[in-house]
Protein backbone atom coordinates (compact mmCIF):
# COMPACT_ATOMS: atom_id res chain seq x y z
CA UNK A 1 0.00 0.00 0.00
CA UNK A 2 1.22 3.50 -0.79
CA UNK A 3 0.36 6.76 0.95
CA UNK A 4 -2.27 7.72 -1.62
CA UNK A 5 -4.07 4.41 -1.05
CA UNK A 6 -3.98 4.92 2.71
CA UNK A 7 -5.32 8.46 2.23
CA UNK A 8 -8.27 7.13 0.24
CA UNK A 9 -8.93 4.45 2.86
CA UNK A 10 -9.08 7.25 5.42
CA UNK A 11 -11.56 9.15 3.22
CA UNK A 12 -13.74 6.05 3.00
CA UNK A 13 -13.57 5.72 6.78
CA UNK A 14 -14.90 9.29 7.06
CA UNK A 15 -17.92 8.33 4.97
CA UNK A 16 -16.89 10.30 1.88
CA UNK A 17 -19.19 9.54 -1.07
CA UNK A 18 -17.88 11.98 -3.65
CA UNK A 19 -14.64 13.74 -4.48
CA UNK A 20 -15.00 16.66 -6.89
CA UNK A 21 -11.99 17.72 -8.91
CA UNK A 22 -9.63 17.57 -11.85
CA UNK A 23 -6.90 15.07 -12.67
CA UNK A 24 -3.32 16.30 -12.71
CA UNK A 25 0.19 15.03 -12.99
CA UNK A 26 0.91 15.43 -9.27
CA UNK A 27 -2.24 13.64 -8.03
CA UNK A 28 -1.99 10.55 -10.26
CA UNK A 29 -1.51 8.15 -7.34
CA UNK A 30 -4.56 9.55 -5.53
CA UNK A 31 -6.67 9.18 -8.67
CA UNK A 32 -5.50 5.60 -9.10
CA UNK A 33 -6.44 4.84 -5.50
CA UNK A 34 -9.87 6.49 -5.95
CA UNK A 35 -10.48 4.35 -9.05
CA UNK A 36 -10.38 1.25 -6.87
CA UNK A 37 -12.41 2.70 -3.98
CA UNK A 38 -16.09 3.06 -3.09
CA UNK A 39 -15.84 6.83 -3.61
CA UNK A 40 -17.21 8.37 -6.81
CA UNK A 41 -14.77 10.82 -8.38
CA UNK A 42 -16.62 13.56 -10.27
CA UNK A 43 -14.46 15.16 -12.92
CA UNK A 44 -15.37 18.83 -13.15
CA UNK A 45 -14.50 21.37 -15.83
CA UNK A 46 -12.84 23.85 -13.47
CA UNK A 47 -11.40 23.55 -9.98
CA UNK A 48 -13.55 26.44 -8.76
CA UNK A 49 -16.62 24.44 -9.72
CA UNK A 50 -15.26 21.46 -7.79
CA UNK A 51 -14.76 23.57 -4.65
CA UNK A 52 -18.27 25.06 -4.92
CA UNK A 53 -19.74 21.56 -5.25
CA UNK A 54 -17.90 20.44 -2.10
CA UNK A 55 -18.99 23.69 -0.39
CA UNK A 56 -22.73 23.20 -1.02
CA UNK A 57 -22.50 19.45 -0.34
CA UNK A 58 -21.04 20.27 3.07
CA UNK A 59 -23.64 22.91 3.83
CA UNK A 60 -26.54 20.60 2.95
CA UNK A 61 -25.26 17.48 4.73
CA UNK A 62 -23.13 18.75 7.60
CA UNK A 63 -20.44 16.34 6.37
CA UNK A 64 -17.31 17.73 4.80
CA UNK A 65 -17.43 17.92 1.03
CA UNK A 66 -14.13 16.95 -0.58
CA UNK A 67 -12.45 18.59 -3.57
CA UNK A 68 -9.18 17.65 -5.26
CA UNK A 69 -6.76 19.51 -7.49
CA UNK A 70 -3.24 19.29 -8.70
CA UNK A 71 -0.57 21.82 -7.72
CA UNK A 72 0.02 25.39 -8.92
CA UNK A 73 -2.82 26.78 -11.08
CA UNK A 74 -5.09 23.89 -10.14
CA UNK A 75 -4.71 24.72 -6.47
CA UNK A 76 -5.12 28.46 -6.97
CA UNK A 77 -8.35 27.78 -8.88
CA UNK A 78 -9.75 26.07 -5.77
CA UNK A 79 -9.21 29.12 -3.61
CA UNK A 80 -12.49 30.97 -4.20
CA UNK A 81 -14.70 27.98 -3.37
CA UNK A 82 -12.58 27.07 -0.37
CA UNK A 83 -12.79 30.63 0.97
CA UNK A 84 -16.55 30.63 0.40
CA UNK A 85 -17.00 27.46 2.45
CA UNK A 86 -14.81 28.81 5.22
CA UNK A 87 -16.69 32.08 5.64
CA UNK A 88 -20.12 30.50 5.11
CA UNK A 89 -19.52 27.86 7.78
CA UNK A 90 -19.67 24.89 5.38
CA UNK A 91 -17.43 21.89 6.14
CA UNK A 92 -15.00 21.24 3.30
CA UNK A 93 -11.74 19.32 2.86
CA UNK A 94 -9.51 20.44 -0.02
CA UNK A 95 -6.72 18.11 -1.14
CA UNK A 96 -3.96 19.36 -3.42
CA UNK A 97 -1.18 17.58 -5.23
CA UNK A 98 2.30 19.03 -4.84
CA UNK A 99 5.82 18.71 -6.19
CA UNK A 100 8.05 16.19 -4.46
CA UNK A 101 9.79 17.24 -1.27
CA UNK A 102 13.07 16.95 -3.14
CA UNK A 103 12.10 19.96 -5.32
CA UNK A 104 10.70 22.38 -2.74
CA UNK A 105 14.00 24.03 -1.87
CA UNK A 106 14.66 25.26 -5.41
CA UNK A 107 12.76 27.26 -8.02
CA UNK A 108 10.57 24.55 -9.48
CA UNK A 109 7.94 24.29 -12.21
CA UNK A 110 4.46 25.20 -10.88
CA UNK A 111 5.60 25.13 -7.26
CA UNK A 112 3.89 27.36 -4.74
CA UNK A 113 3.88 27.08 -0.96
CA UNK A 114 0.28 25.91 -0.83
CA UNK A 115 0.21 25.54 2.94
CA UNK A 116 1.07 29.22 3.29
CA UNK A 117 -1.34 30.19 0.52
CA UNK A 118 -4.36 28.34 1.96
CA UNK A 119 -3.73 29.41 5.56
CA UNK A 120 -5.84 32.62 5.40
CA UNK A 121 -8.87 30.83 3.92
CA UNK A 122 -8.97 27.67 6.05
CA UNK A 123 -9.47 26.68 9.69
CA UNK A 124 -6.42 24.41 9.51
CA UNK A 125 -4.11 22.98 6.87
CA UNK A 126 -1.13 20.69 6.74
CA UNK A 127 1.26 19.05 4.32
CA UNK A 128 1.76 15.30 4.66
CA UNK A 129 5.53 15.09 5.05
CA UNK A 130 5.74 11.44 6.20
CA UNK A 131 3.52 8.59 4.97
CA UNK A 132 2.87 7.33 8.52
CA UNK A 133 1.10 10.52 9.65
CA UNK A 134 -1.62 10.28 6.98
CA UNK A 135 -4.37 8.83 9.24
CA UNK A 136 -3.81 11.52 11.86
CA UNK A 137 -3.82 14.33 9.29
CA UNK A 138 -7.02 13.11 7.64
CA UNK A 139 -8.86 12.50 10.92
CA UNK A 140 -7.84 15.93 12.25
CA UNK A 141 -8.86 17.59 8.98
CA UNK A 142 -12.39 16.17 9.11
CA UNK A 143 -12.79 16.83 12.81
CA UNK A 144 -11.69 20.46 12.48
CA UNK A 145 -13.78 20.99 9.38
CA UNK A 146 -16.99 19.63 10.91
CA UNK A 147 -16.63 21.08 14.42
CA UNK A 148 -18.69 24.21 15.14
CA UNK A 149 -18.22 26.65 13.54
CA UNK A 150 -17.58 24.47 10.49
CA UNK A 151 -15.31 25.56 7.68
CA UNK A 152 -12.62 24.60 5.22
CA UNK A 153 -9.39 22.69 5.81
CA UNK A 154 -6.61 21.78 3.41
CA UNK A 155 -4.31 18.78 2.96
CA UNK A 156 -1.25 19.08 0.73
CA UNK A 157 0.24 15.80 -0.58
CA UNK A 158 3.63 15.88 -2.36
CA UNK A 159 3.80 13.43 -5.24
CA UNK A 160 6.82 11.51 -3.91
CA UNK A 161 5.17 11.06 -0.52
CA UNK A 162 1.99 9.84 -2.26
CA UNK A 163 3.96 7.06 -3.97
CA UNK A 164 5.88 5.87 -0.88
CA UNK A 165 4.99 2.52 0.71
CA UNK A 166 3.30 2.72 4.09
CA UNK A 167 1.68 0.56 6.73
CA UNK A 168 -1.25 1.90 8.70
CA UNK A 169 -5.01 2.13 8.93
CA UNK A 170 -7.62 4.87 9.40
CA UNK A 171 -8.23 6.20 12.90
CA UNK A 172 -11.54 5.58 14.64
CA UNK A 173 -13.84 8.59 14.70
CA UNK A 174 -14.38 10.00 18.16
CA UNK A 175 -17.91 10.55 19.42
CA UNK A 176 -17.96 14.14 20.61
CA UNK A 177 -20.69 14.89 23.14
CA UNK A 178 -22.94 17.90 23.12
CA UNK A 179 -22.07 20.82 25.34
CA UNK A 180 -24.73 22.60 27.36
CA UNK A 181 -25.12 26.17 28.52
CA UNK A 182 -24.66 26.97 32.20
CA UNK A 183 -27.73 27.24 34.41
CA UNK A 184 -26.72 30.78 35.37
CA UNK A 185 -26.81 31.91 31.73
CA UNK A 186 -30.14 30.11 31.16
CA UNK A 187 -31.64 31.86 34.19
CA UNK A 188 -30.29 35.27 33.14
CA UNK A 189 -31.63 34.86 29.59
CA UNK A 190 -35.04 33.80 30.88
CA UNK A 191 -35.17 36.83 33.19
CA UNK A 192 -34.34 39.29 30.40
CA UNK A 193 -36.88 37.72 28.05
CA UNK A 194 -39.57 37.82 30.71
CA UNK A 195 -39.04 41.53 31.28
CA UNK A 196 -38.85 42.60 27.63
CA UNK A 197 -41.88 44.44 26.25
CA UNK A 198 -41.15 44.16 22.53
CA UNK A 199 -38.46 41.51 21.95
CA UNK A 200 -37.52 40.15 18.54
CA UNK A 201 -35.71 36.95 17.58
CA UNK A 202 -32.89 37.15 15.01
CA UNK A 203 -32.04 33.67 13.77
CA UNK A 204 -29.07 32.69 11.63
CA UNK A 205 -27.42 29.76 9.93
CA UNK A 206 -26.03 28.40 13.20
CA UNK A 207 -29.56 27.32 14.11
CA UNK A 208 -29.77 25.34 10.86
CA UNK A 209 -26.39 23.71 11.47
CA UNK A 210 -27.59 22.76 14.97
CA UNK A 211 -30.85 21.27 13.63
CA UNK A 212 -32.71 23.61 15.98
CA UNK A 213 -35.61 24.55 13.69
CA UNK A 214 -38.27 22.80 15.78
CA UNK A 215 -36.92 24.23 19.02
CA UNK A 216 -36.84 27.78 17.61
CA UNK A 217 -40.40 27.47 16.29
CA UNK A 218 -41.67 26.11 19.61
CA UNK A 219 -39.83 28.77 21.57
CA UNK A 220 -41.17 31.63 19.43
CA UNK A 221 -44.70 30.26 19.52
CA UNK A 222 -44.85 29.77 23.29
CA UNK A 223 -43.14 33.07 24.02
CA UNK A 224 -45.15 35.01 21.41
CA UNK A 225 -42.02 36.62 19.98
CA UNK A 226 -41.69 37.52 16.26
CA UNK A 227 -38.82 35.98 14.29
CA UNK A 228 -36.53 37.48 11.67
CA UNK A 229 -34.05 35.32 9.74
CA UNK A 230 -30.81 36.22 8.00
CA UNK A 231 -30.31 35.31 4.34
CA UNK A 232 -28.61 32.11 5.50
CA UNK A 233 -31.22 31.40 8.18
CA UNK A 234 -34.17 30.98 5.83
CA UNK A 235 -36.64 28.28 6.80
CA UNK A 236 -35.65 27.93 10.45
CA UNK A 237 -39.25 28.93 11.15
CA UNK A 238 -41.79 28.32 8.37
CA UNK A 239 -42.48 31.52 6.47
CA UNK A 240 -46.23 30.87 6.87
CA UNK A 241 -45.96 31.04 10.67
CA UNK A 242 -47.87 34.06 12.02
CA UNK A 243 -44.78 35.23 13.94
CA UNK A 244 -42.40 35.02 10.93
CA UNK A 245 -41.20 38.45 9.77
CA UNK A 246 -39.08 36.90 6.99
CA UNK A 247 -35.59 38.02 6.00
CA UNK A 248 -33.25 40.79 7.07
CA UNK A 249 -29.95 41.62 5.40
CA UNK A 250 -30.44 44.21 2.68
CA UNK A 251 -27.88 46.99 2.83
CA UNK A 252 -30.63 49.61 3.04
CA UNK A 253 -33.76 50.22 5.05
CA UNK A 254 -36.71 47.89 4.69
CA UNK A 255 -39.87 47.11 6.63
CA UNK A 256 -38.00 44.84 8.98
CA UNK A 257 -35.66 47.69 9.88
CA UNK A 258 -38.61 49.16 11.74
CA UNK A 259 -38.79 46.02 13.83
CA UNK A 260 -35.26 46.62 15.10
CA UNK A 261 -35.91 50.33 15.56
CA UNK A 262 -38.73 49.52 17.97
CA UNK A 263 -37.38 46.51 19.87
CA UNK A 264 -36.12 46.52 23.44
CA UNK A 265 -34.37 43.11 23.20
CA UNK A 266 -32.82 41.10 20.36
CA UNK A 267 -32.61 37.36 20.99
CA UNK A 268 -29.91 36.22 18.56
CA UNK A 269 -30.15 32.47 17.95
CA UNK A 270 -27.41 30.80 15.92
CA UNK A 271 -26.59 34.21 14.47
CA UNK A 272 -23.22 34.74 12.78
CA UNK A 273 -22.13 38.35 12.46
CA UNK A 274 -20.77 37.65 8.99
CA UNK A 275 -24.31 37.05 7.74
CA UNK A 276 -25.47 40.60 8.45
CA UNK A 277 -23.38 43.12 10.33
CA UNK A 278 -24.87 44.21 13.66
CA UNK A 279 -23.84 47.75 12.77
CA UNK A 280 -26.72 47.67 10.27
CA UNK A 281 -29.38 46.92 12.90
CA UNK A 282 -27.72 48.18 16.09
CA UNK A 283 -25.50 51.07 14.93
CA UNK A 284 -25.29 52.76 18.34
CA UNK A 285 -24.86 49.48 20.21
CA UNK A 286 -27.77 50.38 22.49
CA UNK A 287 -30.14 47.45 21.87
CA UNK A 288 -29.83 44.76 24.59
CA UNK A 289 -28.84 41.39 23.12
CA UNK A 290 -29.07 37.77 24.25
CA UNK A 291 -26.71 35.44 22.39
CA UNK A 292 -27.86 31.82 22.11
CA UNK A 293 -25.46 29.70 20.10
CA UNK A 294 -23.10 26.73 20.11
CA UNK A 295 -20.10 29.05 20.39
CA UNK A 296 -19.42 32.33 22.16
CA UNK A 297 -20.03 35.61 20.37
CA UNK A 298 -17.62 37.43 18.09
CA UNK A 299 -16.29 40.81 19.22
CA UNK A 300 -18.08 43.78 17.69
CA UNK A 301 -18.85 47.21 19.16
CA UNK A 302 -22.48 46.83 18.03
CA UNK A 303 -22.82 43.28 19.34
CA UNK A 304 -22.08 43.07 23.06
CA UNK A 305 -24.56 40.58 24.56
CA UNK A 306 -25.77 41.10 28.11
CA UNK A 307 -26.22 37.32 28.34
CA UNK A 308 -24.54 34.48 26.42
CA UNK A 309 -25.97 30.99 26.58
CA UNK A 310 -23.32 28.88 24.88
CA UNK A 311 -24.14 25.24 24.20
CA UNK A 312 -26.63 23.08 22.36
CA UNK A 313 -29.18 25.53 20.96
CA UNK A 314 -32.26 23.31 21.25
CA UNK A 315 -31.45 22.46 24.86
CA UNK A 316 -30.86 26.12 25.72
CA UNK A 317 -34.21 27.17 24.27
CA UNK A 318 -36.06 24.35 25.99
CA UNK A 319 -34.50 25.23 29.35
CA UNK A 320 -35.27 28.94 28.93
CA UNK A 321 -38.90 28.03 28.21
CA UNK A 322 -39.14 26.37 31.62
CA UNK A 323 -38.11 29.57 33.41
CA UNK A 324 -39.34 32.46 31.27
CA UNK A 325 -42.80 33.91 31.80
CA UNK A 326 -44.40 35.71 28.87
CA UNK A 327 -48.16 35.53 28.65
CA UNK A 328 -48.61 38.70 26.68
CA UNK A 329 -49.53 38.68 23.01
CA UNK A 330 -47.06 39.94 20.41
CA UNK A 331 -46.62 43.68 20.36
CA UNK A 332 -49.28 45.19 18.06
CA UNK A 333 -46.51 46.84 16.06
CA UNK A 334 -45.01 43.50 15.04
CA UNK A 335 -48.45 42.32 13.89
CA UNK A 336 -48.89 45.38 11.67
CA UNK A 337 -45.31 44.97 10.46
CA UNK A 338 -46.03 41.43 9.23
CA UNK A 339 -49.16 42.70 7.49
CA UNK A 340 -47.09 45.34 5.65
CA UNK A 341 -44.45 42.79 4.64
CA UNK A 342 -47.09 40.35 3.40
CA UNK A 343 -48.93 43.08 1.45
CA UNK A 344 -45.69 44.16 -0.24
CA UNK A 345 -45.01 40.55 -1.25
CA UNK A 346 -48.51 39.97 -2.65
CA UNK A 347 -48.44 43.25 -4.58
CA UNK A 348 -46.63 41.56 -7.47
CA UNK A 349 -48.73 38.39 -7.69
CA UNK A 350 -50.65 39.54 -10.76
CA UNK A 351 -48.09 41.84 -12.34
CA UNK A 352 -48.00 41.16 -16.10
CA UNK A 353 -45.33 43.56 -17.36
CA UNK A 354 -42.43 42.18 -19.39
CA UNK A 355 -39.45 42.11 -18.97
CA UNK A 356 -40.48 40.55 -15.68
CA UNK A 357 -40.05 42.35 -12.43
CA UNK A 358 -37.74 40.36 -10.13
CA UNK A 359 -40.45 40.29 -7.48
CA UNK A 360 -42.91 38.64 -9.88
CA UNK A 361 -40.34 36.18 -11.20
CA UNK A 362 -39.52 35.03 -7.68
CA UNK A 363 -43.19 34.99 -6.64
CA UNK A 364 -44.00 32.62 -9.50
CA UNK A 365 -40.91 30.50 -8.77
CA UNK A 366 -42.21 30.01 -5.23
CA UNK A 367 -45.60 28.86 -6.57
CA UNK A 368 -43.98 26.07 -8.60
CA UNK A 369 -41.37 24.86 -6.10
CA UNK A 370 -42.55 22.44 -3.40
CA UNK A 371 -41.88 22.88 0.34
CA UNK A 372 -38.75 20.68 0.24
CA UNK A 373 -37.45 21.70 -3.18
CA UNK A 374 -34.19 23.64 -3.32
CA UNK A 375 -33.15 26.97 -4.83
CA UNK A 376 -29.43 27.77 -5.02
CA UNK A 377 -28.90 31.50 -5.44
CA UNK A 378 -25.88 32.95 -7.17
CA UNK A 379 -24.62 36.41 -6.22
CA UNK A 380 -25.90 39.59 -7.85
CA UNK A 381 -28.95 41.82 -7.83
CA UNK A 382 -31.20 38.77 -8.06
CA UNK A 383 -29.73 37.49 -4.78
CA UNK A 384 -31.10 40.51 -2.95
CA UNK A 385 -34.54 39.94 -4.39
CA UNK A 386 -34.44 36.20 -3.64
CA UNK A 387 -33.39 36.97 -0.08
CA UNK A 388 -36.31 39.38 0.27
CA UNK A 389 -39.02 37.52 -1.67
CA UNK A 390 -38.25 33.78 -1.82
CA UNK A 391 -39.53 32.37 1.45
CA UNK A 392 -38.98 28.91 2.87
CA UNK A 393 -40.97 26.26 4.66
CA UNK A 394 -37.91 24.46 6.02
CA UNK A 395 -34.14 24.89 6.42
CA UNK A 396 -31.64 24.42 3.59
CA UNK A 397 -34.23 24.88 0.85
CA UNK A 398 -32.80 28.22 -0.27
CA UNK A 399 -29.01 28.30 -0.26
CA UNK A 400 -27.47 31.78 -0.34
CA UNK A 401 -23.77 32.49 0.05
CA UNK A 402 -23.63 35.55 2.27
CA UNK A 403 -20.36 35.16 4.13
CA UNK A 404 -17.90 35.25 1.24
CA UNK A 405 -20.70 35.84 -1.30
CA UNK A 406 -18.88 34.45 -4.33
CA UNK A 407 -20.31 34.73 -7.83
CA UNK A 408 -20.45 31.49 -9.80
CA UNK A 409 -21.69 29.23 -7.01
CA UNK A 410 -25.21 28.47 -8.27
CA UNK A 411 -24.62 25.95 -11.07
CA UNK A 412 -21.99 23.79 -9.32
CA UNK A 413 -23.98 24.17 -6.10
CA UNK A 414 -27.13 22.91 -7.80
CA UNK A 415 -25.26 19.84 -9.05
CA UNK A 416 -24.22 19.05 -5.47
CA UNK A 417 -27.77 19.64 -4.20
CA UNK A 418 -29.16 17.21 -6.76
CA UNK A 419 -26.61 14.59 -5.68
CA UNK A 420 -27.66 15.01 -2.04
CA UNK A 421 -31.40 15.15 -2.80
CA UNK A 422 -32.03 13.42 -6.15
CA UNK A 423 -35.80 13.29 -5.58
CA UNK A 424 -36.23 17.05 -5.08
CA UNK A 425 -36.59 19.76 -7.69
CA UNK A 426 -33.49 21.97 -7.80
CA UNK A 427 -33.19 25.41 -9.40
CA UNK A 428 -29.96 27.37 -9.82
CA UNK A 429 -31.02 31.03 -9.82
CA UNK A 430 -28.30 33.16 -11.37
CA UNK A 431 -27.64 36.42 -13.13
CA UNK A 432 -26.16 36.41 -16.60
CA UNK A 433 -22.85 37.51 -15.05
CA UNK A 434 -22.70 34.64 -12.59
CA UNK A 435 -23.92 32.17 -15.21
CA UNK A 436 -20.94 32.83 -17.46
CA UNK A 437 -18.50 32.24 -14.60
CA UNK A 438 -19.21 28.52 -14.17
CA UNK A 439 -21.62 27.55 -16.94
CA UNK A 440 -19.12 24.90 -18.06
CA UNK A 441 -20.26 22.76 -15.13
CA UNK A 442 -23.57 22.18 -16.93
CA UNK A 443 -21.63 19.64 -19.01
CA UNK A 444 -20.56 18.00 -15.75
CA UNK A 445 -24.20 17.91 -14.63
CA UNK A 446 -25.26 16.27 -17.89
CA UNK A 447 -22.47 13.69 -17.67
CA UNK A 448 -23.10 12.88 -14.01
CA UNK A 449 -26.88 12.71 -14.48
CA UNK A 450 -28.08 15.51 -12.22
CA UNK A 451 -30.98 17.26 -13.99
CA UNK A 452 -31.77 20.68 -12.55
CA UNK A 453 -32.98 23.98 -13.95
CA UNK A 454 -30.77 27.05 -14.31
CA UNK A 455 -32.88 30.21 -14.28
CA UNK A 456 -31.01 33.20 -15.71
CA UNK A 457 -32.04 36.70 -14.57
CA UNK A 458 -30.87 38.37 -17.79
CA UNK A 459 -30.19 42.11 -17.69
CA UNK A 460 -27.02 42.34 -19.80
CA UNK A 461 -24.83 43.60 -16.99
CA UNK A 462 -23.62 43.44 -13.43
CA UNK A 463 -26.92 44.67 -12.03
CA UNK A 464 -25.99 44.73 -8.36
CA UNK A 465 -22.95 46.91 -8.98
CA UNK A 466 -24.99 49.25 -11.19
CA UNK A 467 -27.52 49.49 -8.36
CA UNK A 468 -24.80 50.41 -5.90
CA UNK A 469 -23.20 52.88 -8.31
CA UNK A 470 -26.49 54.70 -8.77
CA UNK A 471 -27.12 54.74 -5.04
CA UNK A 472 -23.68 56.26 -4.56
CA UNK A 473 -23.45 58.66 -7.50
CA UNK A 474 -27.04 59.29 -8.57
CA UNK A 475 -29.59 57.82 -11.03
CA UNK A 476 -28.16 56.95 -14.43
CA UNK A 477 -24.60 57.32 -13.18
CA UNK A 478 -23.02 53.91 -13.70
CA UNK A 479 -19.98 52.66 -15.55
CA UNK A 480 -18.21 49.48 -16.73
CA UNK A 481 -21.12 47.20 -15.85
CA UNK A 482 -22.66 46.29 -19.22
CA UNK A 483 -21.77 43.40 -21.51
CA UNK A 484 -23.13 41.18 -24.27
CA UNK A 485 -24.38 37.62 -23.92
CA UNK A 486 -24.53 34.51 -26.09
CA UNK A 487 -27.86 33.07 -27.14
CA UNK A 488 -28.47 31.11 -23.93
CA UNK A 489 -31.01 28.76 -25.56
CA UNK A 490 -28.58 27.78 -28.33
CA UNK A 491 -25.80 27.58 -25.74
CA UNK A 492 -27.82 25.04 -23.75
CA UNK A 493 -28.79 23.06 -26.84
CA UNK A 494 -25.17 22.92 -28.01
CA UNK A 495 -24.32 21.04 -24.81
CA UNK A 496 -27.18 18.56 -25.15
CA UNK A 497 -29.37 20.39 -22.63
CA UNK A 498 -32.87 21.83 -22.91
CA UNK A 499 -33.07 25.57 -23.55
CA UNK A 500 -36.06 27.87 -23.02
CA UNK A 501 -36.68 31.58 -23.45
CA UNK A 502 -39.39 33.46 -21.58
CA UNK A 503 -41.19 35.91 -23.91
CA UNK A 504 -44.03 36.98 -21.61
CA UNK A 505 -45.06 36.73 -17.97
CA UNK A 506 -47.59 34.05 -18.91
CA UNK A 507 -44.78 31.90 -20.36
CA UNK A 508 -42.79 31.52 -17.19
CA UNK A 509 -44.69 29.05 -15.02
CA UNK A 510 -45.47 26.59 -17.88
CA UNK A 511 -41.87 26.73 -19.10
CA UNK A 512 -40.50 26.22 -15.58
CA UNK A 513 -42.75 23.20 -15.02
CA UNK A 514 -41.68 21.72 -18.36
CA UNK A 515 -38.00 22.37 -17.63
CA UNK A 516 -38.22 20.74 -14.20
CA UNK A 517 -39.75 17.63 -15.79
CA UNK A 518 -36.75 17.04 -18.08
CA UNK A 519 -34.29 14.23 -17.50
CA UNK A 520 -31.38 16.46 -18.51
CA UNK A 521 -30.33 19.86 -17.15
CA UNK A 522 -32.33 22.78 -18.54
CA UNK A 523 -31.64 26.50 -18.94
CA UNK A 524 -34.32 29.22 -18.86
CA UNK A 525 -33.40 32.67 -20.15
CA UNK A 526 -35.64 35.40 -18.74
CA UNK A 527 -35.23 39.13 -19.25
CA UNK A 528 -35.63 40.98 -15.95
CA UNK A 529 -36.56 44.59 -15.27
CA UNK A 530 -34.01 45.90 -12.78
CA UNK A 531 -35.53 49.36 -12.76
CA UNK A 532 -37.13 47.86 -9.66
CA UNK A 533 -33.78 48.24 -7.90
CA UNK A 534 -33.98 52.03 -8.06
CA UNK A 535 -37.66 52.02 -7.19
CA UNK A 536 -36.96 49.97 -4.11
CA UNK A 537 -34.17 52.33 -3.05
CA UNK A 538 -36.52 55.30 -3.35
CA UNK A 539 -39.26 53.47 -1.45
CA UNK A 540 -36.82 52.45 1.29
CA UNK A 541 -35.60 56.02 1.63
CA UNK A 542 -39.14 57.21 2.23
CA UNK A 543 -39.92 54.48 4.79
CA UNK A 544 -41.21 55.94 8.03
CA UNK A 545 -41.42 53.66 11.06
CA UNK A 546 -44.52 54.65 12.95
CA UNK A 547 -45.06 53.02 16.32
Amino acid sequence: MNTAELLVQCLENEGVQYVFGLPGEENLHVLEALKNSSIQFITTRHEQGAAFMADVYGRLTGKAGVCLSTLGPGATNLMTGVADANLDGAPLVAITGQVGTDRMHIESHQYLDLVAMFAPVTKWNKQIVRPSITPEVVRKAFKRSQTEKPGAVHIDLPENIAAMPVEGKPLNKDNSEKTYASFASIRAAAGAISQAVNPIILVGNGAIRAHASDAVTQFATQMNIPVVNTFMGKGVIPYTHPLALWSVGLQQRDFITCGFDNTDLVIAIGYDLIEFSPKKWNPEGTIPIIHIAATSSEIDSSYIPQVETVGDISDSLNEILKLAERHNKPNPYSISLRANIRADYEEYAKDDEFPMKPQKLIYDLRQVMGPDDIVISDVGAHKMWIARHYHCHSPNTCIISNGFAAMGIAIPGALAAKLVHPDRKVVAATGDGGFMMNCQELETALRVGTPFVTLIFNDGGYGLIEWKQENQFGPGNSSFVHFGNPDFVKFAESMGLKGYRVESVADFIPLLKEALAQDVPAVIDCRVDYRENRRFTKKAGELNCQV
